[in-house]
């Protein structure tokens, strides 16, 4: 049996029973690498790494003899969480392997704890570092297609491990780069480094009376940095986690220790915004009377 196991957010305990007691009965115990790494002694086994090279080109190698024994794939968060593993259990099936997924926590749900209904976000994008010669802007697409529609956006940052420099690729010599992982004022700078260098003009009083959904439109989607609120997300699910809340213009004036440490993610709020989740929020704001005004104003946000 293949076990495909999600551990969850914060560390090694917060594996289910069901996946502890999977864990425990198997041969071979693979970690996909490139998220973190937990301690063996709690799970009593030795946890074999395994990373995204291994996973895309080996993966003969982790199903071997998975037919007649136990092997467990441990995914931090759910294991169809932020990245899949369907080409995994595809192969699986393609060997008539049998396997069972065991589901845990992950930032796609975790992110309620932030106070935003779930049922009003919109697409998830991943936001990759930015080179001098490579700067991708597909993900804004999907930003702006959310706000049109007034949905929320769970922005993912991108983590950098087993990444190789120009010159070691090359070479082809396999010295590693430390690992990066993207905070949020770099997220945010590169958000607005893509933006139009003047925004859209804010909505005022007078237009109190336009419904939000035509109103929301072409606002919305300029993503004006005075008026687009955000919250970032630190560490969710851990004890230290930690949640900022502001204009994006705001966040995009604080200091990395202000959100802090990895992981980092950050929501765009889309104009589905209630005053209960105003009030929710309002509660890590960098500067709480800006956080109502522009609820009130530009979210058109009423008690």
């Amino acid at each position: 049996m293949l076990y495909l196991i999600g551990l969850g957010l914060s560390d090694e305990k917060d594996v289910t029973v069901r996946g502890l007691e999977a864990i425990k009965s198997s041969t071979r115990v693979y970690l996909e690498a490139y998220t973190s790494i937990l301690g063996e002694a709690f799970y009593e086994k030795e946890i074999i790494v395994a990373d995204r090279d291994m996973v895309e080109t080996e993966s003969d190698d982790i199903l071997a003899n998975a037919d007649k024994d136990n092997v467990s794939f441990l995914v931090v968060g759910d294991p169809f969480g932020a990245t899949t593993h369907a080409d995994l259990l595809l192969r699986a099936d393609a060997l008539s392997i049998p396997y069972t997924v065991i589901h845990n926590a992950s930032v796609m749900n975790a992110v309620g704890a932030v106070g935003l209904a779930l049922y009003n976000y919109g697409q998830t994008v991943s936001i990759p570092f930015f080179t001098d010669s490579w700067r991708p802007d597909s993900w804004l697409a999907r930003v702006r297609e959310n706000a049109e529609l007034g949905l929320h956006t769970l922005c993912l940052l991108d983590i950098k491990v087993k990444e190789q420099s120009e010159e070691n690729l090359a070479r082809g010599r396999k010295i590693f780069e430390p690992p990066r992982y993207m905070s949020v004022p770099c997220a945010v700078s590169q958000l607005l480094s893509l933006l139009p260098n003047t925004p859209a003009p804010s909505t005022t009083s007078t237009t109190t009376t336009t419904t939000p959904s035509v109103l929301s439109i072409p606002l919305a989607a300029s993503l004006d940095p005075a008026t687009t609120l955000a919250i970032s997300l630190s560490r969710v699910g851990d004890p230290t986690q930690k949640f900022v809340a502001g204009t994006l213009e705001e966040l995009s004036k604080l200091g990395e220790d202000d959100f802090g440490g990895p992981l980092h993610s950050f929501v765009i709020v889309g104009r589905r915004f209630h005053a209960l989740e105003r009030d929710f929020a309002r509660r890590w704001a960098v500067d709480q009377e800006n956080w109502d005004r522009v609820a009130k104003e530009v979210y058109d946000v009423r008690d």
